[in-house]
């Protein structure tokens, strides 16, 4: 890909934390570079696969995201379609430290959340009702594989009671094409810079329904307060902060339609974080998973209206 001169032989230094790519550092002479190659089968307890394509998904997103946002995402250096894997600026975890670690640690600021928001919102927002990035962006097929399928329909089987609700949330999410959406907005693939978040890892780039980013993302801040329930409080705040600065940005639709279909996914993806294909892993205690298990299901069939019915629910089933 032109990122080595001849004489140059540096060492491939394998990255961890991810389940669906082989990710490196690799140490040139211009300086580190992150060499990413998605992987067909993902690294989980339950057998997972998933196509390999997204690899190209991901960077044409990153190109895509970078007009919009440009210091919100890495920069693509190469990238080679055919072996299914691109390189990227490397981002010092120094200057550039992953959200999930400052959430597990206590570090929960209502402006990063908001931030986070804002950033979801101007991608969604210039994207909204773009015909050339939907033709490019018509993945559905992928994000079935890697998102509903492992999602809400792994779910439904585990909860047969629950099925038509879960699967209706699947069909309603698959027919709604309004935006690029990322599909991975998780605290773990954003780094907070000296410039605001940075979003990686958009493997599950697709144009559809905004609901799912903000919902997935917003998912991850009621979950910690499982994790950490001593920053319950911070956490749901930072989960009102995030969702006005992105509700803000809403203009493609209704805003309450945007948010009543947010509302509907959060139990869903909430229940499949413990009973999905890929749980949390910082969940582990029964008496934990029980309680995320009661405030989804609650929701689920007693439907909140707005997304901060969601945190009162929420508060009274798992706290009070």
């Amino acid at each position: 890909m032109g990122l080595l001169s001849d004489d140059e032989h540096p060492e491939l230094v394998p990255l961890t934390g991810g389940v669906s790519s082989d990710i490196w550092r690799l140490d040139t002479a211009n300086g580190p570079v992150c060499v990413k190659r998605a992987l067909a089968q993902l690294r989980t307890e339950k057998e997972w696969h998933a196509p390999v394509s997204r690899n190209a998904a991901e960077a044409d997103w990153i190109r895509t995201a970078a007009e919009i946002v440009p210091r919100a995402v890495p920069t693509l250096l190469a990238e080679d379609r055919e072996r299914g894997l691109f390189a990227m600026t490397f981002l010092d975890p120094d200057r550039y430290p992953v959200w999930k670690s400052e959430l597990r640690d206590g570090r929960i600021s209502e402006d990063t959340a908001a931030a986070v928001g804002f950033t979801l919102g101007r991608i969604h927002a210039h994207t909204a009702g773009d015909a050339d990035v939907a033709a490019r962006f018509a993945n559905d097929d992928t994000f079935h594989a890697i998102r509903l399928a492992p999602y809400l329909l792994t779910t439904a089987a585990a909860h047969p009671d629950l099925a038509p609700v879960l699967e209706g949330l699947a069909a309603t999410t698959a027919d709604t094409r309004r935006v690029l959406v990322h599909g991975d907005v998780s605290p773990k693939n954003i780094l907070i810079g000296p410039d605001g978040p940075v979003l990686l890892d958009a493997e599950c780039a697709w144009y559809g329904d905004p609901a799912f980013d903000l919902a997935f993302c917003l998912n991850h801040l009621l979950l910690k307060c499982i994790w950490r329930p001593q920053w319950t409080e911070d956490y749901l705040r930072a989960f009102a902060a995030l969702a006005a600065a992105y509700l803000r940005h809403v203009d493609w639709e209704e805003t309450a339609g945007m948010e009543a279909r947010t509302v509907a996914l959060l139990p869903g993806l909430l229940l499949a974080r413990i009973d999905g294909t890929s749980p949390v892993e910082y969940i582990t205690e029964d008496t934990g998973r029980d309680r995320v298990r009661g405030a989804a299901r609650a929701l689920l069939t007693r439907p909140a209206s707005t997304l901060a019915g969601v945190v009162r629910s929420y508060r009274e089933d798992t706290f009070e």
